[in-house]
C-alpha cells in the first residue's frame, strides 16, 4: 500500500520552497493533480509511482519522488562535493534538486581529474549496499598512463599482495588488461583514496587520463554525453549488483 503524506511537505522535501511558499502556490492553482487544482497545500497526497507523471507544479510535472537513484556522466573538472570550491557535480543537476530532503548523495566519488559513471542517489540503504565491502560491487576504468607498460602488471595487481604508501595492508586482487603500450583496463572491488592513481605510482608509472565506465554490471550508456544524467529504473540498479 502507498504511503499517503501532506501536500506541502512532500513539496518542501523535494525542494520546491517553504511550507508557506507552498500554500500559496496551492491558492494560486500552481498545483495540478490529473487535470484538477489542488487549493489545499494540507491535502493527503497518496505517493503512488506514477504521481509524477499525474501532478504538475507550475505547469510542469512533478519532480521524482523519494527513493530516486540517476546515473551521471562526470565530466572533468567538477568535484564530488557539496561544499568545495569551484564546479560541483551538483551543479549539473536542477537547482531545486540540491534542497531535497532526504538529500541527493553521491555512491563514492570521482576525483576531480577523473570522468565517467557517477551514481546519486536519496537512498541511504542502497548507497550503503552498493558501497559495502560485503557486495563486492566492481569499478572498471579505463586508464592511460605517462609511460608503457613493462608486462608485469596484470600478475602483481592480481596477486593481492601490492602495497598502497602508508597503508598497511594490501590491495584486494584486482582485474587487469592491456590495452596498447600505454593503455590498460583495471576492474576493482575497493574504492580506497585515489586508489588505481595510487597504485600505479606504487608500480612505477602515473596516470594521466582516468575514466570509469562500469559499475558492478552496469555501463556507462554511448548515448549519455559528459554533463548529463538520467533516472535509473528497477532493472539498471539490479544491475549493479549483477556484475
Amino acid at each position: 500500500m502507498s504511503k499517503a503524506v501532506r501536500l506541502d511537505k512532500l513539496l518542501a522535501n523535494l525542494g520546491y520552497g517553504s511550507r508557506r511558499e507552498i500554500q500559496g502556490l496551492a491558492r494560486a492553482g500552481g498545483i495540478v493533480r490529473d487535470g484538477a487544482p489542488i487549493a489545499n497545500a494540507g491535502a493527503r497526497i497518496v505517493l503512488d509511482p506514477d504521481l509524477p507523471a499525474r501532478m504538475r507544479i507550475d505547469g510542469e510535472f512533478l519532480d521524482p519522488l523519494p527513493g530516486l537513484c540517476l546515473m551521471l556522466h562526470k565530466p572533468l573538472g567538477v568535484t564530488c562535493s557539496h561544499k568545495e570550491a569551484g564546479p560541483l557535480v551538483y551543479g549539473l543537476l536542477p537547482e531545486r534538486w540540491r534542497r531535497r530532503d532526504p538529500a541527493l548523495s553521491t555512491v563514492g566519488r570521482l576525483d576531480k581529474e577523473t570522468s565517467g559513471l557517477l551514481l546519486l542517489t536519496d537512498d541511504g540503504a542502497l548507497l550503503h549496499r552498493i558501497i559495502s565491502p560485503k557486495a563486492s560491487v566492481a569499478k572498471r576504468y579505463r586508464v592511460t598512463l605517462d609511460r608503457p607498460l613493462k608486462g608485469d602488471e596484470g600478475a602483481i595487481l592480481a596477486s593481492g599482495t601490492l602495497m598502497l604508501e602508508g597503508e598497511d595492508r594490501p590491495l584486494l586482487p584486482v582485474g587487469f588488461e592491456p590495452d596498447g603500450a600505454t593503455r590498460c583496463t583495471v576492474t576493482l572491488t575497493e574504492g580506497r583514496y585515489h586508489q588505481v592513481r595510487r597504485m600505479f605510482a606504487a608500480l612505477g608509472n602515473h596516470v594521466t587520463a582516468l575514466h570509469r565506465d562500469r559499475v558492478g554490471g552496469l555501463d556507462l550508456p554511448e548515448d549519455l554525453a559528459a554533463g548529463d544524467y538520467r533516472l535509473m529504473g528497477p532493472d539498471e540498479i539490479a544491475a549493479l549488483f549483477a556484475g
